[in-house]
């Protein structure tokens, strides 16, 4: 009998202890979410009310959290608009228009920024892989991230006291081939625009070259490496990075399917850097917080096998393949949950 790969949806009967965990151990910051236009659209402010939101996601331990978007000038503007009255529970992270970073006056206009950002209180500022993976230079070829002319975006964060979080790079398949071999076939099947391994684009290793690039020249800057530091499917790397760089943190936002299939050093990867891991889920206001914080809390809280680490069929289900948990004990989860993000946005 043939089958189409999509209608093949195996039930699983393995027995195994089941633990749904709907409220954390320990309050929660989810330093990586969304409620502005970079996910939402335009059209955000109508997609949701910010306290309603916020509420929901209390009654799942979460207490604060960041919003991490791509807005200037009078989008920003807008978005604290939409937030207002939300200042104690929810931080955004402004940003800057790095698409201008070749015409002149560009450094002046970024240290005006970040020192206004500083004086407003903001925390940190947000960067995206838009620098890498989709913006242009003036000769037609995508930006690299470590171009000496986007420097004065990272000195000028850290002279201010801002945090850089930034998204650098997808996972690693998708800078591979996209065919039958692709551990996200068929990801890449519903978003072939997540397919970066076609000529012109910088490779998954020019972009850790590039990474590694910025950390270096920028010590006195505290960055905040989305997705687990970029590599997830490699924490031997992920670890050298933590070794090599003081001023580098990482989150783990969409990416417990990538750490979950590999308890054993996920664990350990876990329990010696617990001091430089956040609690990240790449939330999007209006999304429905049993979607995804349950599968958030089992993986960190419990040892439970095999399990779905989003629901079936949703859009965060993006691999064929269940995960385990890795049960931290208490002292790591407080600071992955909640101490270090307080500590490091100086929210003490």
């Amino acid at each position: 009998m043939d089958l189409r790969l999509s209608e093949y949806q195996p039930v699983s009967q393995l027995v195994t202890p089941v633990h749904e965990i709907h409220v954390p151990r320990f309050p929660v910051i989810d330093v990586h979410t969304h409620f502005g236009p970079m996910v939402l659209g335009p059209e955000y402010e109508k997609e949701y009310d910010t306290e309603q939101v916020l509420g929901n996601l209390a009654r799942f331990g979460v207490e604060q959290v960041c919003n991490l978007e791509l807005v200037w000038d009078g989008e920003l503007e807008r978005m604290n608009r939409k937030t207002a009255g939300q200042e104690g529970r929810l931080f955004t992270f402004p940003s800057v228009d790095v698409s201008r970073y070749e015409e002149p006056g560009f450094e002046d206009g970024v240290r005006r920024s970040m020192a206004a950002y500083a004086r407003a209180g903001y925390r940190g500022v947000k960067l995206w892989k838009n620098i890498t993976l989709y913006l242009k230079d003036s000769q037609g070829g995508h930006i690299r991230l470590d171009d000496p002319k986007l420097a004065c975006v990272f000195d000028a964060a850290g002279e201010n006291g801002l945090v850089v979080l930034i998204h650098i790079a997808d996972p690693k398949a998708f800078f591979t081939p996209f065919d039958g071999r692709n551990e996200y076939y068929e990801c890449l099947v519903e978003s072939p625009e997540w397919d970066f391994s076609g000529p012109g684009h910088f490779s998954f290793r020019e972009h850790m070259e590039m990474q590694e690039a910025v950390l270096s020249r920028h010590p006195g800057t505290v960055f905040v490496i989305a997705h687990c530091g970029s590599c997830s499917e490699d924490l031997g790397y992920v670890s050298g990075l933590l070794d090599r760089f003081p001023n580098l943190y990482v989150d783990i936002a969409a990416r417990i399917n990538g750490l979950g299939r590999q308890p054993y050093a996920a664990r350990r990867f876990f329990l010696r850097y617990a001091d430089r891991v956040l609690f990240g889920t790449d939330f999007i206001a209006g999304q429905d917080p049993a979607e995804l914080y349950p599968y958030y809390y089992r993986f960190l809280e419990t040892f439970d096998e095999y399990f779905d680490y989003a629901p079936p069929g949703s859009e965060n289900s993006m691999g064929r393949w269940k995960i385990y948990g890795i049960g931290l004990p208490d002292d790591a989860l407080r600071l992955v949950y909640r101490d270090n993000a307080r500590r490091l946005l100086k929210l003490e």
